[in-house]
């Protein structure tokens, strides 16, 4: 008979794996949310990587849900464990180290993996050790196998519907900055709709508005986006079309008050110009890469020589060369280095074979995407902030059934436990702190990898993403957001002027298959250290 407060032992593993776990969340599925907004160079790195960590952090803790499921996804029945609480316990750290090696594995590679499924492959893994097959609901796992092929369908429908409106309507005139001038109110009221009714529906379970009758969610929904649309139509609409079209050196509050500024002259100045005219210089139609003036490539206002051993190597290399610094300050330099190793990264610096594929996608005017950068970055920071909300109970809902068993010797029968904010909050810094250190991999992937991406792409794949998970689990489909931004990606790229030559379908071969190997490497996992444990000789 197991006692409240025994197995500390457990309940400490269970802590360390469940921030591994988080943190492999932060460094594959939270930067799915930024990776087409920093492939696109609508955000850099740092700045991507400092919104998602808000907006992450903000999402699970004052958002996240009040309960979680004891077995995530209803795959074993809880029973099982009712007389044993102890090996509830253990199998809920089982499947944290199962689902945080594979996730981190994946990550490491830069491939993008539902670390849903590779919990419910854990799971199932130590529901087949302990209780064999006849345990295991199999008819979830035919969903989630069916996921593999509905989410990526979808998303790639809604997104390829998205992005060749914006072509034929928008990019591909010759007045296209001011046709965009003219949609980008329409398409910020639609946005700000999809991603209210979003949150508001699905993504805020810890202060249960999704209880709000649907015509309240509607009308909140229409009256957030119809105050939006007014203020782009009589605000932001004059600003952009000042800073773009007349580039007016306007700062980023003078889009609230616009029609109130005096026009201004930017001043001549030696220095490259602001750096957002040259970052999109590149997309310009009219040539790939801007020249400088003795026919040599301009480099990024960012970029820095790099040595061939890396950044972090480099950097470390010169602060042996500083004269004398302090011993404290000169470890202090080298923490700091490896510390912000992550964000020392471009994920755009590609290999000739990835920068042919490129060159396959048609480049609209630099001026008219730079329309889309703001909306882009926007949707981004929605998804992201919902799947804070949604998304960290993979890993804190294990953990919160090991804290609840260990707490009070037995099982919460009812199937939830319910959610300390302590546990809240250290999911969400451990999330944060994948993201900053080792989010770049799946980034790059994302955002440069598989096809060219530029913000009027990016918003079609952010949009397109967030419109498919919405209404697939309105309509209880089984859909993964990987899954749908990998789909939303690849349908963008086919749709960007050079066909299946604008696709690198080796690395998407490699998602796919880490998608089918999710499962079972999990499960595999789990299981076979469930099973060793169980089934060993114990002392009497």
């Amino acid at each position: 008979m197991m006692n409240p407060g025994d197995y500390t032992f457990l309940f400490a593993l269970g802590m360390i794996f469940a921030f591994l776990d988080s943190y492999g969340i932060g460094a594959n599925d939270v930067s799915n949310s930024f990776g087409a907004a920093v492939g696109s160079k609508a955000l850099n790195l740092k700045q991507a990587v400092l919104i998602a960590t808000v907006c992450e952090f903000l999402g699970a803790f004052l958002m996240g849900s009040s309960t979680a499921d004891t077995i995530k996804g209803g795959l074993i029945d809880v029973d099982l464990f009712a007389a044993q609480p102890e090996l509830l316990m253990l199998g809920m750290v089982c499947s944290l180290v199962g689902s945080s090696t594979w996730v981190l594995f994946a990550s490491s590679r830069g491939w993008p993996v539902s670390t849903t499924h590779a919990i419910v492959g854990a799971i199932t893994g130590i529901g087949l050790a302990g209780f064999g097959g006849s345990a295991v609901h199999w008819i979830e796992i035919a969903k989630i196998v069916s996921s593999w092929l509905i989410s990526p369908i979808c998303a790639g429908l809604i997104t390829t519907f998205i992005f060749l409106v914006t072509k034929f309507l928008i990019l591909r005139h010759e007045d296209s900055l001011k046709r965009g001038l003219t949609a980008i109110p329409f398409y910020f009221a639609i946005t700000i709709f999809i991603n209210v009714f979003y949150i508001i529906f699905k993504g805020s379970p810890g202060l249960s508005l999704s209880k709000l009758p649907i015509g309240a969610i509607l009308g909140i929904s229409f009256g957030v986006a119809g105050a939006v649309f007014l203020w782009c139509f009589f605000f932001l609409r004059p600003y952009l079309s000042r800073r773009i079209e007349s580039n007016e050196p306007l700062r980023w509050y003078h889009s609230f008050c616009t029609p109130f500024v005096k026009p201004r002259v930017r001043r001549a100045s030696v220095h490259v110009e602001h750096a957002a005219d040259e970052k999109f210089a590149e997309m310009d139609s009219s040539t790939s890469h801007p020249l400088s003036p003795d026919g040599s490539k301009t480099k990024s206002l960012d970029e820095t020589p790099r040595s061939p051993q890396g950044s972090v190597s480099s950097g470390l290399a010169a602060l042996d060369d500083t004269p004398a610094p302090s011993r404290v300050k000169q470890l202090f330099n080298k923490i700091k280095a490896k510390a912000m190793h992550g964000l020392d990264q471009d994920i755009n610096d590609n290999t000739a074979e990835v920068d042919q594929i490129h060159d396959n996608s048609t480049r609209y005017d630099g001026k008219t995407e730079k329309l889309f950068c703001t909306l882009q970055v926007l949707t981004s920071c929605f998804a992201s902030f919902a799947h804070g909300s949604n998304d960290v109970a993979n890993a804190i809902g294990p953990l919160t059934t090991i804290y609840y068993v260990w707490k009070n010797g037995a099982v919460d029968v009812t199937g939830k436990a319910p959610i300390p904010t302590w546990i809240l909050a250290y999911g969400g810094i451990a999330i944060d702190i994948g993201l900053l250190t080792y989010g770049y991999k799946v980034m790059a992937t994302l955002g440069s990898k598989i096809t060219f991406i530029s913000p009027s792409r990016g918003f079609s794949v952010s949009l397109g993403t967030s419109l498919t998970v919405l209404t697939c689990s309105k309509l209880g489909l089984p859909v993964s957001t990987t899954h749908c931004i990998t789909g939303a990606t690849t349908s963008v790229g086919l749709c960007s002027g050079g066909g299946v030559k604008s696709i690198n379908w080796k690395m998407l071969g490699l998602v796919a298959s880490s998608w089918v190997f999710t499962l079972p490497a999990a499960g595999l996992v789990s299981g076979l250290i469930f099973a060793v444990i169980i089934n060993s000789p114990h002392k009497v």
